[in-house]
């Protein structure tokens, strides 16, 4: 693959105006997806009918731009006419790649679109490259997104033995294991992130001072706790505090935000195709935050990645928007291993 080819910069839209702001800021390709239960993200209010994902898709070509469709979600039995619908919809698009996860979907975009890239999306879990080739051989997927789970040791062997490009994210929230396909949301809320497109529903996050400390509940179940001078995290279950063994703290996961601008150089070194954002439920503004300050570090660490560092800059740009207001290396740090 010629170097040129590497550390695409794929970033999030939810809607026109934030694929726009992407574009704008030096996104190589966008991904977006349909306002329904075949998308991951179906936020209430976001995302894209065909008439502006046409839009969408007109005004990034136009620009030079890829867009990619994440069609992400699993079908329900009752329904599947719909997710084969969507692929449908896709195909007619002119989008550049679709992204898909469930094997019944992949099948049929393989046997009905066969000139329409298909990247396996984070939600297909596929964490070597036996899984990995597996969708390659039979589905015909040309890139992979790999899970947040991954040290960069790890993903330096998949990549090694994988037949198709990889795609890691860079900068965004943290997944705890198997991405939407989690059960825990759907304990506590009743709602499943796969067919409601979202853990942590904003509609069941309540906020409230007490004379402990600021109090986070997920439909009604206590999540965390703050005192006055800690960062208030998003009330996602998995980044609650919890007591174990009379100890309270972060048993699952923290809540801050991967970002691996340190690590570019790394991800160069092993030819990551493209680096993905997370945040499709953000807002066009930090859409355009987040690009221009990923556009000028890839930027700089193509030109030179013996010499390239994350300015602390960027780090600090990075750290306001962040979950929690601080960042990770996430898994792909794994100083034991």
């Amino acid at each position: 693959m010629p170097s040129d080819a590497l550390l695409e910069l794929v970033c999030p839209a939810g809607s026109l105006p934030a694929l726009k702001a992407a574009v704008d800021n030096g996104a190589d390709c966008v991904y977006i997806g349909f306002s329904d239960q075949t998308n991951a993200r179906n936020f209430a209010g976001l995302n894209f009918d065909l008439s502006s994902a046409r839009a969408g898709v007109k005004y990034a070509h136009g620009k030079g731009a890829r867009v990619f469709l994440a069609l992400n979600t699993y079908p329900q039995a009752a329904d599947w006419e719909s997710w084969r619908g969507a692929v449908d919809k896709t195909a007619a698009l002119g989008v550049d790649a679709i992204i898909l996860a469930d094997f019944g979907l992949l099948r049929y975009a393989a046997d009905e679109y066969p000139d329409l890239r298909r990247h396996l999306s984070v939600q297909g879990s596929a964490t070597n490259y036996e899984a990995l080739n597996f969708y390659y051989e039979h589905f015909g997927v040309c890139r992979a997104v790999l899970p947040r789970v991954l040290s960069m040791a790890q993903v330096e062997q998949t990549m090694a033995h994988a037949r198709m490009e990889i795609e890691l994210f860079g900068f965004g929230s943290l997944c705890v294991m198997v991405e939407g396909r989690c059960a825990l949301s759907s304990y506590v809320t009743g709602e499943s992130p796969n067919t409601h497109g979202v853990c942590s529903p904003a509609k069941m996050v309540r906020w409230q001072h007490t004379a402990r400390g600021l109090e986070s509940r997920l439909n009604g179940v206590l999540i965390d706790r703050f005192a006055g001078d800690e960062h208030a995290g998003y009330p996602a279950l998995c980044k609650g505090r919890f007591i174990v063994n009379d100890e309270s703290y972060y048993a699952i996961e923290e809540p801050t935000s991967l970002n691996t601008l340190a690590v570019l150089p790394e991800m160069l070194r092993l030819g990551v195709a493209a680096i993905k954002i997370e945040g499709r439920q953000r807002s066009p503004a930090y859409v355009a935050q987040v690009t221009r300050v990923w556009r000028a570090a890839i930027d700089a660490c193509k030109r030179d990645p013996e010499s390239y560092a994350a300015q602390p800059a960027w780090l600090r740009e990075m750290d306001r928007i962040a979950e929690g207001q601080q960042h990770t290396l996430g898994a792909y740090h794994r100083p034991w291993k």
